[in-house]
């Protein structure tokens, strides 16, 4: 059985709506592209490692509107890659598929991401933050890749919305933070649900 990686870009109030440009979200949305002006060479070497070993795609409709318009016109590495592996696309409606290597899911999501992930080794989920929101309740996914940046929005969709479920995760490496303050976490799912205690219980009690 493959793994399904998660990345997520997000503010400091856990924002995660269009951070790559002003056209990508817009409706109701007047910060998209904020993640622009915080990009730096450490932020975007993590990127870079993010995608190593992808052997496929899971993509929501928006984002691959957006994705098909432009990687197959670019000629760099990201581009071969993308170009290259297969396009699985979650959608509702009936979207035009024309970049080569796209399939759209059945209606059954949570059937059809499992086929994925038998199918191959490293399927990586970029963007789409209905689709992240679904594969985080259904817990569908081993790793989530979280670059928090240093601003606060106020508006626009959550990672996390409404409809989030009791779920415990795992630190698989120290946290990373770039010159311009954007701090990179890498959880693994973990087994089980958030556990509670006591803080006044006596092995919390501090002035011991």
């Amino acid at each position: 059985m493959g793994l399904i990686h998660i990345e997520v870009f997000a503010t400091l109030d856990l924002v995660g709506q269009a951070p790559g440009g002003p056209d990508e979200d817009p409706i109701g949305f007047s910060f998209g592209g904020w993640q622009a002006p915080l990009i730096d060479k450490v932020a975007g070497a993590q990127i870079d490692a993010a995608y190593e070993g992808t052997d496929a795609l899971l993509l929501g409709r928006r984002t691959y509107d957006i994705f098909a318009a432009y990687w197959p016109h670019r000629d760099d590495e990201f581009a071969t890659l993308f170009n290259a592996v297969p396009k699985y696309v979650a959608s509702r409606g009936k979207p035009d598929l024309s970049w080569a290597g796209s399939t759209r899911l059945g209606p059954d999501l949570a059937d059809a991401v499992r086929e994925i992930r038998d199918r191959h080794e490293h399927v990586v989920v970029v963007g789409s933050l209905n689709l992240v929101q679904t594969l985080l309740r259904e817990k569908l996914f081993d790793r989530l890749d979280l670059w928090v940046h240093p601003i606060v929005l106020g508006v626009g969709k959550k990672v996390f919305d409404d409809g989030a479920v009791p779920t415990s995760l795992a630190l698989l490496e120290p946290p990373v933070a770039s010159p311009k303050g954007t701090v990179f976490l890498r959880y693994g799912l973990a087994d089980g649900t958030p556990g509670t205690g006591d803080m006044s219980a006596p092995e919390h009690d501090a002035s011991r």
